[in-house]
């Protein structure tokens, strides 16, 4: 009787055992497994293991994110791993947009792999929006790109440039503002072959056919579909504007040069005068000379004083002739 009762004690002991630990596993595997994921791609017919998801729960990844895009990714028909989705999500990138943009780019027939999606996310590009550029072009507007005709004349220019995105050449290729700078010194480099701007105006096709002869998209994630010019305009008359300045510049100039001229004139003029002052003072001591040399010549016998009296008359005489004849006034006005 009493090894009956120790029989059942042992039996309804081992009876908790096994309960508690079955209890500690559900316990466990509900904190571990994220059965709603689980349920959710068991009935969509993508199927996760149990174990795997408890991986990703150590890993910290976010499962639910994983399991609604692995589900999308089989709707759709790709042959998706979900360990690539995984490694993808640890690595930074965005799950959601590189499945979208392989589900587009399948139903487009477009030929874009996992990992070159995956690279495109991670090198920062919207993945999706590269596909749907790829599908559906887009336009690139380039305003006001000035430059000058050959005859001087300010063009102003706006095109339109329609590009779809290489798909293969996302990856390290230059993006869309390496397209407009490329434009623009198209657009500069066709308005300055143009002997004048009428020939512009005349023909605004030549401009877009230029442009896109010169495989500007070269090295880019973009292909030129098309460049459009929306519209031409025309600023200033530069030429003509140099020009004013190039004259005003040499109107200066000879105006510098003629007063320089008149300076060296006037200073040659004051130099005669001076000059010629000079030699009238000479002649004046000259002349005071000649009353001492009279009365020296009286003195010694050489000069007669009825000589001196006729030498007076005689001055007498022809300063009254230089009276009558206005000598004297004409060299005041003269001097003066």
């Amino acid at each position: 009787m009493n090894s009956l009762m120790l029989a059942l004690g042992a039996g309804y002991i081992a009876l908790i055992v096994i309960a508690s630990l079955l209890i500690c596993f559900v316990v466990v595997m509900l904190i571990l497994v994220p059965l709603k994921p689980w349920f959710m791609a068991v009935v969509s017919g993508a199927h996760i293991s149990m174990v795997r998801l408890i991986g990703m729960r150590l890993r910290k990844v976010d499962t639910k994110n994983i399991v609604l895009a692995y589900i999308m990714a089989r709707k759709a028909g790709l042959d998706i791993s979900v360990v690539d989705l995984e490694t993808h999500y640890m690595a930074g990138g965005n799950v959601d947009k590189v499945i979208k943009a392989l589900i587009a780019a399948h139903s487009a027939k477009l030929d874009l792999s996992i990992d070159l999606a995956k690279a495109i996310d991670l090198a920062g590009s919207n993945v999706v929006e590269a596909v749907e550029t790829c599908v559906t072009p887009k336009i690139i507007e380039v305003h006001d790109i000035a430059a000058l005709a050959q005859d001087g004349i300010e063009v102003k220019v706006n095109v339109k440039v329609t590009v779809k995105t290489d798909i293969k050449e996302l990856v390290g290729g230059a993006r869309e503002e390496t397209i407009i700078a490329r434009v623009g010194k198209g657009i500069v480099s066709c308005i300055g072959a143009a002997e004048s701007y009428n020939a512009l105006l005349e023909d605004p096709a030549a401009i877009a056919e230029r442009i896109q002869s010169m495989g500007l998209d070269d090295g880019t994630a973009y292909d030129i579909i098309s460049v459009d010019v929306a519209d031409i305009d025309i600023g200033r008359n530069v030429g003509a504007k140099l020009e004013t300045e190039e004259a005003e510049k040499n109107k200066v100039l000879a105006q510098a040069q003629a007063e320089r001229i008149r300076s060296i004139a006037v200073a040659e003029e004051q130099k005669m005068k001076a000059k010629t002052q000079e030699m009238k003072a000479g002649v004046l001591a000259a002349e005071a000379e000649i009353p001492k040399a009279i009365a020296q010549a009286i003195r010694n016998g050489q000069f007669g004083v009825l000589d001196y009296y006729k030498l007076q008359n005689l001055q007498a005489d022809t300063a009254m002739r230089n009276s009558i004849a206005g000598v004297e006034e004409n060299k005041s006005d003269d001097e003066d």
